[in-house]
């Protein structure tokens, strides 16, 4: 494991920890909790598609 990919599974597990922290705090029903969720996985597949997009174009 080199320390580009140790930082890089530190960055997710980060990310994942403060999206799953705000839906626990919101204390919503189950199903605008999925929503929510589906929403926050979306968020971060744009934004990791638009980061491979910008890199290949390097």
């Amino acid at each position: 494991m080199t320390g580009d990919t140790t930082v890089q599974i530190l960055w997710f597990a980060g990310a994942f920890a403060l999206v799953l922290s705000s839906l626990l705090a919101r204390r919503l029903p189950m199903a605008d909790w999925v929503k929510m969720a589906l929403a926050w996985v979306a968020i971060f597949g744009l934004v990791f598609l638009v980061i491979r997009a910008w890199q290949a174009a390097t």
